[in-house]
């Protein structure tokens, strides 16, 4: 394990900001987060090209050599309130990169415009184009993000509920998948945790929900979710993060409903680890298991052009 990597990052997750009497708005909460996204290491090998999927725009990030058969759609993370899929660049072009599939990044609606359940029917909406083009599920996987992760999870929920088949795989890191802010990492692991707070998410929560009822399936699918029929799950979260139990408490939840799951945890890293690819090397190691995961479940034919000649009425 990289001990002084690992200190490294958390003394920079750490380190005093300019201090402002007033909360952020919505709008610095918004370029701030861009800002330090863009500072990721973003690999080479890739192409993007915005896209669209049903009423959304999306980026389209594929493999620049040996494209195989398979999508993944991604959903980046951000609280539902922040981020894009530009933030989301270094997880996705390592997720291309190392299964050879292309991914559509959606840029789902963002509260406190377009509370819940805006990003879930954005994000069910993207998917249905992708099966209404002809593609295969089995050939497609959900993976993201902190609040992208929780949709993972959910997305699937709302296409079970509509009558959809359901994708091939989920990958989710770190995800947010309780909306009740009732796990007890959220007080046990508050001090090791040097991203997120509890009055932070709970800022965010608010925007999102906007007087919603936490109590909801597609709200705390880790309370309350009902995962019978789900696809093979890899959720993926460090040991210094509140969210732990997030992720903790869906698996449980999955093993009771039978679905294959994998809980990989890693220690004394923070939230959304893998982001830092190429200054962790815990984030490096992440990255390929998840990319190995997805190459394991997503099936679809080699074939000479196939990621030309798939159905893409999607690129912009």
């Amino acid at each position: 394990m990289s001990r002084e990597q690992r200190a490294k990052i958390d003394a920079m997750l750490r380190a005093p900001r300019p201090q402002n009497p007033d909360p952020a708005s919505v709008e610095e909460i918004r370029s701030g987060f861009a800002a330090m996204m863009a500072t990721m290491i973003v690999p080479e090998g890739i192409r993007t090209a915005p896209a669209t999927l049903g009423p959304r725009p999306a980026l389209l990030v594929e493999p620049v050599d040996r494209p195989r058969a398979g999508t993944i759609l991604y959903f980046h993370g951000g609280s539902f309130v922040f981020g894009s899929p530009e933030t989301a660049l270094s997880l996705t072009g390592n997720l291309v990169t190392g299964t050879g599939f292309r991914a559509y990044s959606l840029d789902y609606r963002l509260a406190p415009e377009h509370p819940f359940p805006a990003a879930i029917e954005d994000a069910l909406a993207a998917y249905r184009a992708l099966l209404d083009a002809g593609e295969d599920p089995a050939a497609i996987a959900f993976a993201g993000d902190s609040a992208g992760g929780g949709l993972t999870v959910t997305t699937c929920l709302a296409a079970r509920a509509a009558g959809l088949p359901l994708p091939a795989a989920i990958v989710a890191f770190s995800p947010g998948l309780d909306g009740t802010r009732t796990g007890e990492s959220m007080d046990t692991r508050a001090a090791a945790d040097p991203l997120l707070t509890r009055e932070g998410l709970e800022r965010t929560g608010a925007m999102y929900l906007a007087g919603q009822d936490p109590h909801q399936e597609l709200i705390s699918p880790a309370l309350l979710a009902d995962l019978t029929g789900f696809p093979p799950m890899l959720l993926q979260v460090g040991t210094n993060e509140v969210l732990l139990d997030d992720s903790t408490r869906l698996a449980a939840r999955a093993r009771a409903a039978g679905v294959d799951v994998i809980l990989d945890v890693t220690a004394d890293v923070p939230h959304v680890f893998q982001a830092f690819t190429g200054v962790l090397d815990e984030a490096d190691q992440a990255l390929a298991r998840a990319a190995f995961f997805l190459t394991q479940h997503v099936r679809a034919s080699d074939t000479p052009g196939t990621s030309d000649s798939r159905p893409g009425p999607y690129r912009g």
